[in-house]
């Protein structure tokens, strides 16, 4: 775009006299030029910044989509694992296997009653050509879960009139049945090529067309622990683990860090000391965290003896490893506050430590809550530091107290990725819904607590 040559004259004749008058000096022998803000100039700067906008756009779009891909990839092939499919079976909870030496029926006979077996002989009643053939029988056990007989136990033990009925049951499919059920098995590929072998197919077709297989949510994911086999595998006790571990560490970081913060930027002196700390801190959020397992490893297992696999234990790690975290944004949050209020409240009288817990500290409270909501996310999904201090271990109980044996989420997604079966790719990617989740509920909560301390300022 030009300008007219008019106002580019009249503009500087003004500029001309206006610095004659102002310095009493003749401008006639030197002529003072305003920048040529014509033609090609103001193109390339409206270009170059066009070009940035773009650049800009770009990146946006362009994390946007590796982000929608990555997420799609995991719900994709994670949520099937939210449901699963059973089959009625009619079981008859026959008295000679559960009370073999006949007499009463007792509560400790009925709890070591060989369940496996009622399942066993529902499955030969309904498919009689089996029987006599060793490879057939197996197969045919083969559909049911291995762990379908504590669906019969807990059933028996709460009615136990149920002895000498037959009831129809839904038990579930084994994990290789379940994923046939879900399309995950080509039953074009030839038969050596595939964990299904032909005539579990055509047992399975036969269930089906009778209408005795049927899709259910799949509840005991998140009711149960850990299984080795995947059909009956839960993420709940992960879940109570890292509500455990994570417990302990906003208990000692937030308000150390917190603390540690007001007094670096509030009280201390600014000495050499302070100094060194402040660089330490600084380089400690830079450690990789498999450092802070070790240090969990040589002094709150081996030398203070604290129990290993724990909650605990996990908590004080993961609270070493976000301090940095917490302190380094609690000061930057503070620095913001401006002092202006600072000043007018010692104005009125009040002490350096009124100042801060009544007028400092409430402002900046928003900002500390984000520094946190980082640290806590990060240790969330750590791994590294909790393998070494043995939250890897399989298990199966949901742990109640600090103190029980338990694992992470994280850990979690971690064995489950470890395992060959292929029912537990799906639950690898699910226990990642679930994590992702639980990440989103908790920056939910802090959001919601930060925006009310806005409020409140």
């Amino acid at each position: 775009m030009s300008l007219p040559s008019e106002w580019y004259v009249s503009t500087e004749s003004i500029m001309n006299n206006t610095l004659s008058t102002s310095l009493g000096k003749s401008t006639s022998s030197k002529t003072i030029r305003l920048p040529d803000f014509s033609g090609p100039h103001l193109a390339k700067r409206y270009a170059s910044e066009r070009r940035f906008r773009i650049l800009g756009i770009s990146s946006v779009g362009a994390a946007g989509i590796i982000l929608l891909i990555l997420l799609s990839s995991i719900v994709s092939k994670g949520y099937s694992a939210f449901w699963l499919h059973k089959v009625e079976l009619n079981i008859t909870f026959s008295s000679e296997v559960l009370n073999p030496d006949g007499g009463a029926v007792e509560e400790v006979k009925l709890k070591e009653a060989n369940y496996l077996a009622l399942i066993h002989n529902a499955l030969k009643q309904k498919f009689p050509a089996a029987i006599g053939n060793r490879c057939k029988i197996r197969m045919l056990y083969g559909i049911i879960s291995p762990k379908a007989d504590l669906v019969l136990r807990n059933m028996v033990l709460s009615n136990p009139s149920l002895v000498g009925t037959t009831k129809t049951v839904s038990l579930k499919l084994s994990d290789d049945l379940d994923n046939l059920s879900k399309g995950f098995i080509n039953r074009d590929l030839p038969e050596s090529d595939r964990r299904v072998k032909d005539l579990q197919i055509d047992w399975y077709d036969q269930l089906k067309s009778e209408g005795h297989i049927h899709s259910v949510f799949n509840t005991d994911f998140f009711t149960t622990g850990d299984s080795r086999d995947p059909e009956e595998a839960g993420i709940y006790s992960a879940l109570i683990g890292s509500i455990l571990t994570l417990t302990i560490t906003l208990l000692i970081s937030f308000p150390v860090g917190v603390m540690a913060a007001v007094y670096l930027e509030e009280f201390a002196p600014n000495n050499r000391f302070i100094d060194f700390i402040e660089v330490n801190i600084n380089n400690l959020a830079a450690v990789p965290s498999i450092v802070f397992g070790l240090l969990g490893l040589a002094v709150f297992l081996n030398f203070f003896g604290l129990p290993r696999s724990a909650p605990l234990v996990g908590g004080l790690v993961l609270a070493l490893m976000t301090l940095p975290t917490i302190i380094i944004a609690a000061r930057s949050a503070l620095k913001a506050v401006s002092p202006s209020i600072r000043e007018a409240a010692l104005g009125l009288g009040a002490s350096p430590l009124q100042v801060v817990t009544h007028h400092v500290l409430p402002m900046a409270m928003p900002g500390i809550l984000t520094g946190t909501i980082i640290g806590m996310a990060q240790a969330l999904g750590e791994t590294a530091p909790l393998l070494m201090i043995g939250m890897v271990a399989f298990i199966v109980d949901i742990p109640q107290t600090f103190t029980d044996p338990a694992t992470v989420m994280s850990i979690q997604v971690y064995i489950w990725a470890d395992s060959p079966e292929r029912a537990f790719v799906e639950r690898t990617s699910a226990g990642i819904m679930v994590l992702l989740s639980f990440l989103v509920l908790m920056n939910a909560v802090a959001i919601l607590l930060r925006k009310r301390f806005e409020r409140r300022c």
